[in-house]
């Protein structure tokens, strides 16, 4: 089975909708979206309803769960919350209530996915450190063999041995070792952070055992305009040029 993960939409759908397209070319048999699928961009009820038909499974991120009264979000820096505050307002009820329904995390089989660390996936625990990934050692015995998440909107995997040593291993593209455990963070379609500003995804080959970042251009000066004219803070728009 090749399965896709997308992570950390953020209300982008020109970003979306050529990651959707990107899909269809690679002919991937099932998505995930492990969460995020609004916050800081301007189409949030577009981008709700092709992740509702796209994915088998979405997750909730911490931009859902905030619109969807799911936690607490007053210490978020002033524009966040002001376009958390924006999105709730924007979002028709039917979507309301299908991000209240979200999961935090799923499993199948030798495959599991969470928006932010596997552990305590309720909090929102950010992976994308040596040292962050060092703290789920502890945790080995309760991790799938391979985990992704998203959350960071960075492209990074480490891989944790039988012996509770942790090495960063991210690449365009990997073959997992079968006597390794692996968290691997799958970038961000809306909103990428690594100096890269095309749209980040990742397949994963069940049966080769091989994971794949793929990037994909998109509508950048479109995604931007969107979000200027719907008064949300205007870093959100420029920043999609930059990727960080």
């Amino acid at each position: 089975m090749r399965i896709a993960i997308l992570s950390d939409i953020h209300a982008n759908l020109e970003a979306l909708v050529e990651v959707e397209a990107a899909l269809g070319r690679l002919a991937v048999d099932r998505v995930v979206c492990t969460g995020d699928v609004v916050g800081y961009g301007a189409s949030p009820n577009a981008c709700c309803e092709r992740i509702r038909d796209l994915a088998s499974i979405t997750l909730l991120g911490n931009h859902d769960a905030a619109v969807a009264g799911r936690m607490e979000y007053a210490y978020y820096y002033d524009a966040a919350r002001q376009a958390l505050d924006w999105t709730a307002q924007q979002l028709d009820p039917d979507h309301l209530a299908w991000l209240r329904s979200l999961p935090y995390t799923h499993r199948v089989d030798d495959v599991a996915f969470s928006h932010g660390s596997p552990v305590l996936p309720g909090e929102f625990e950010y992976v994308f450190a040596l040292e962050q990934a060092q703290e789920l050692v502890a945790h080995q015995a309760r991790l799938a063999p391979v985990t992704f998440i998203g959350h960071s909107h960075l492209c990074k995997a480490f891989a944790l041995d039988r012996h509770g040593q942790v090495a960063e291993v991210s690449a365009p593209a990997l073959v997992l070792d079968p006597d390794r455990q692996y968290i691997v963070s799958v970038g961000s379609v809306g909103q990428p952070r690594d100096y890269d500003s095309r749209a980040c995804f990742v397949t994963y080959d069940t049966e080769a055992r091989r994971v794949e970042y793929h990037r994909v251009s998109y509508d950048i000066a479109t995604a931007a305009r969107r979000i200027f004219d719907a008064a949300l803070a205007e870093n959100f728009g420029k920043r999609l040029f930059l990727g960080v």
